[in-house]
């Protein structure tokens, strides 16, 4: 089962289940794990979907005994990195956590993925249910989208994280320029000659938070297309710079797994090609919701002002869960 909205489309979309095709794909981060989604992507009846009567009860069992990391070990984690991040001379390295909410009896997930939708339209949302897994999320960044008629290929420079009401300080623009350095310099690799179309650096607006984007368009040869999604996933937004070598840091610094956080989803429709960033996404249980929240560290990261920016994210999903306590 899986339900989701594109960004700036009221329309909603499902799968028609069938076997033989999965237009659908879940990537971990790590890219250890993928779950194909069955059927080919059509366009459902809202009402029909306002009828259904989906919750938490149908979700399998949380046995997986993690404790969420607290305030003082994620600072004292992010010390450490900043250290790392000062003697390796690393322009970034983004460094993650799982927020455990287990204070509810019950969680209308209907209702749930409706509020997603009215408070992030410019994001890509999903809810899905396969087997034992089961994910909820919102989210802007576009790791690509590539056009099957003209060849254009689409990415984002997506770095820096403050409220709305903030102004941005050095930190967060220089924490976005080596993003967009990544990015031009992996496009050039695939460009045979073809000019990059570079935008302007904008305020990206995600509910209660900004992010500073610059959008990239290039035209590429179709056949290069899945080594060019390789090449750039992970991002400096999701992993750091160098890609390599901030994997390594992050899979020995982190408490838990990623698994499909900061990961990526394959969509293809008829005439796209489109490729999201998994980042502001929940796991559901029956029991529990395990949030993913990350932030990009660098030498001039603030611990407590980062531990901030990872709790304003966690409310992405989390302020807008329909809960039953009683």
């Amino acid at each position: 089962m899986i339900y989701f909205k594109f960004p700036f489309d009221e329309k909603l979309y499902s799968t028609d289940e069938n076997q033989n095709t999965h237009s659908i794909t879940f990537h971990s981060f790590n890219n250890d794990e993928k779950i194909n989604i069955s059927g080919n992507i059509v366009e459902k009846d809202q009402s029909e979907f306002d009828n259904l009567r989906i919750n938490s009860q149908i979700l399998p069992e949380d046995r997986t005994q993690f404790t969420a990391e607290n305030k003082e070990e994620y600072l004292q984690k992010l010390e450490e990195v900043i250290e790392i991040i000062k003697e390796s001379n690393l322009p970034k390295l983004v460094l993650s956590r799982r927020k455990i909410y287990i204070d509810f009896k019950e969680i209308d997930l209907k209702s749930s993925f409706n509020n997603l939708c009215k408070s992030y339209p410019n994001a890509f949302k999903y809810l899905f249910y396969k087997g034992e897994t089961s994910w909820m999320g919102a989210f802007s960044e576009v790791l690509g989208k590539f056009n099957k008629l003209t060849h254009e290929f689409e990415t984002m420079s997506l770095a820096g994280t403050i409220p709305v009401a903030e102004e941005w300080t050095k930190k967060e623009i220089e924490e976005q320029k080596p993003v967009s350095t990544y990015i031009r310099n992996i496009l050039e690799k695939y460009s045979n000659s073809n000019s990059i179309q570079e935008s302007e650096t904008y305020d990206h607006i995600s509910g209660n938070i900004k992010h500073l984007r610059t959008d990239f368009k290039i035209k590429i040869n179709p056949e290069n297309l899945d080594h060019l999604i390789k090449d750039l996933h992970p991002t400096p937004a999701v992993c750091g710079i160098p890609k390599d070598f901030c994997k390594k840091i992050i899979e020995k610094a982190e408490k838990f797994p990623r698994e499909l956080y900061a990961g990526f989803i394959k969509i293809e429709t008829q005439d796209y090609i489109q490729y999201f960033v998994n980042l502001r996404c929940a796991r559901l249980y029956k029991n529990s919701v395990h949030l993913f929240v990350g932030g990009g560290i660098t030498a001039q990261s603030n611990p407590e002002k980062e531990w901030r920016e990872t709790e304003l994210k966690s409310e992405a999903v989390l302020k807008n869960l329909v809960i039953n306590h009683s």
